[in-house]
């Protein structure tokens, strides 16, 4: 009988190791689950308590902001952070309903749940295709003044749509401009009673948040009765949202049980978890059937923003987090991630989420390990589904408006201005572009900003800076890649600076900072040595590199002149003896060049 084949000391299968590499790349828990402790198990669950005490008062107020009932925003909240469990690459990130998705969802599903619902499920797919086709690079081009630009824009527009809420006022239009119109129209609606309760809580969640940020940290060597104080201040600071939601709910309930009611209530939310079914791909209405393509319409542009915009937020919160706390995050997972978050989360009624930075600093400030600690969120957000929506009902709407604009507040940033003014001022210009147009159309903010982001990106490319070194030769060296739109620039400076002179004067091009260059470029080259021919002049390359090196002797370029170092360029050029070039064939390449060039 034969023996079973065996390998070498030391080594093992091949497809065993890529397997189990794979496997931990595409399921990033089981890297960290065979190492779980103890200890990382305390941290997990106070963390998920802690966030899910943030995220149900949130969830139900991000659902008015999306326009929706306040339910949704509950199913919104859940789903994630199972999927994060198994797929997350961040210990640090929770996905769920924020205020920018959710303004996002106002705009493009006109308050109907059904829209929201599909438009979650095309977002997930469009996602997860992205996802598989590890196109996370794309979100590259949409560069930081278009995001500050745009969350700017945001946090007034959701903040300023709050103050309807905040006073009481009824029947305010959802479109900017009309909504500021409207509610100064309106002022002398205000209803006393909101608007005292509603300013009351932005002031307890403000002095809680600067109790919060001023909590010195707790030392093994301090008394236990100082360590118990100071965890109870942790406790009430962190879950400072639930207190003061809790607290205005206890005022209106007592209002309510002796016959009456001064604010404006939530209202009934259905309770429990709405039956899993398939996302609506048609809506029944009294005037007959909209179909899916006529749903898919409607929505327009916001099959491409909503989802672009949400892997840009989740992944600029992962990346932020991981930075800080010293890991890795893999984007085209993170992708996979948020993308199964939102179709399976469509199941269940959720419209599109991404990670939120305000839960995310919660959960990171708790201490949490790994992202388990997720778990016990989704499972607070699930109990709340089941035992406390009778409670939602006397939930002053006041001050879900005061969580959300105090939520909203730091998303504007009020030194961005300031830096890029330092740092770059050109990078104002879609910074505005985008932070004023958002006020209009969100899509074209967007659009707008990044396409004037890549209008500058462009013109650095097609009119590089070329240092000039004056002398018996001129020199000439590009300080970025020469790619074709910049061949013309390089032309001109050559023509006016060294053969339009009299007499004209030789050239070396000095390609160290050249690492590509294209078929354009090599006609450019071609056509510059034909002019130097006929004026008695020489163009010599320096320092060429080896990929450019092996499109010039592919294009087998005549005539051209190349040296390692400039020395030699300078040397030949003044026709001093002693030093011979190289011209672009392979017979006359260096030894160490042609090994590259042919490796």
């Amino acid at each position: 009988m034969s023996s079973p084949l065996k390998h070498p000391k030391g080594f093992a299968p091949m497809s065993c190791c890529w397997s189990t590499e794979t496997m931990q790349k595409r399921l990033p828990f089981l890297a960290w689950l065979p190492n779980y402790t103890w200890y990382a198990l305390k941290m997990d669950f106070i963390a998920g308590i802690s966030v899910g005490l943030t995220v149900i008062p949130q969830a139900l107020a991000y659902a008015e902001v999306a326009g929706l009932p306040p339910q949704y925003g509950l199913y919104s909240a859940f789903m994630g952070c199972f999927v994060y469990f198994f797929l997350g690459t961040s210990r640090d990130v929770t996905l769920g309903p924020t205020a920018i998705m959710s303004l996002l969802v106002s705009f493009y599903t006109f308050r109907e749940p059904a829209y929201a619902v599909l438009l979650a499920f095309l977002s997930g797919c469009i996602q997860l295709g992205m996802g598989f086709l590890r196109l996370g690079f794309l979100l590259d081009f949409i560069s930081c003044p278009v995001i500050k630009g745009f969350t700017s824009a945001a946090a007034i527009t959701i903040g300023f749509g709050q103050i309807k809420n905040l006073l009481g006022l009824q029947h305010i239009p959802r479109q900017f401009f009309l909504q500021v119109y409207q509610t100064f129209h309106n002022i002398g609606e205000t209803r006393v009673g909101d608007a005292v309760l509603g300013l009351v809580c932005m002031v307890l969640l403000l002095v809680l948040k600067l109790m919060r940020d001023h909590v010195p940290p707790v030392h093994p060597e301090m008394p236990p009765g100082v360590r118990l104080s100071h965890g109870l201040v942790w406790t009430a600071t962190t879950a400072r949202k639930p207190l003061v939601v809790s607290f205005a709910a206890l005022v209106a309930y007592s209002f309510e049980v002796t016959g009456y009611q001064p604010f404006v209530l939530t209202g009934k939310t259905p309770e429990g978890l709405p039956d899993p079914s398939i996302p609506p791909f048609s809506v029944a209405t009294t005037n007959g059937t909209i179909s899916f393509t006529q749903m898919v319409q409607g929505m327009g542009a916001g099959l491409a923003v909503v989802p672009l915009m949400g892997l840009l937020e989740s992944i600029a919160v992962a990346k932020s987090f991981a930075s800080q706390n010293n890991y890795r995050v893999d984007a085209n997972q993170e992708l996979l991630a948020i993308g199964l978050t939102n179709t399976l989360g469509s199941l269940f009624s959720s419209y599109p989420v991404t990670g939120s930075f305000g839960r995310t600093a919660v959960n990171a400030q708790s201490g949490v390990c790994t992202p388990a600690g997720g778990l016990m969120t989704g499972a607070l957000v699930l109990l709340s589904l089941d035992y406390l929506t009778s409670l939602f009902y006397y939930i002053p709407k006041s001050a879900l408006a005061a969580v959300i604009i105090m939520a909203v507040a730091p998303l504007f940033d009020t030194k961005i201005l300031g830096t890029l003014w330092r740092v770059k001022r050109l990078d104002l210009l879609p910074l505005c572009v985008t932070f004023l147009l958002c006020f209009w159309e969100v899509q074209y903010g967007i659009l707008a900003g990044t396409l004037v982001s890549v209008v500058i990106l462009l013109h650095s490319v097609a009119r590089p800076k070329i240092q000039v070194s004056e002398g018996p030769v001129l020199i000439l060296q590009p300080s970025s890649g020469l790619h074709f739109p910049a061949i013309e620039t390089l032309r001109e400076m050559v023509l006016s600076r060294a053969l339009e002179t009299s007499p004209p004067r030789s050239v070396a091009l000095d390609c160290t900072h050249i690492f590509s260059i294209d078929y354009t470029v090599v006609l450019g080259l071609g056509e510059l040595l034909e002019d130097f021919h006929k004026r008695g002049a020489t163009l010599a390359l320096i320092g060429l590199q080896v990929p450019v090196l092996r499109v010039l002797l592919s294009a087998d370029l005549k005539g051209v002149l190349y040296f390692s170092t400039l020395e030699e360029a300078e040397k030949y050029l003044k026709q001093e003896p002693g030093t011979q070039p190289y011209n672009i064939s392979e017979d006359s390449v260096p030894e160490h060049k042609v090994a590259l060039l042919k490796a």
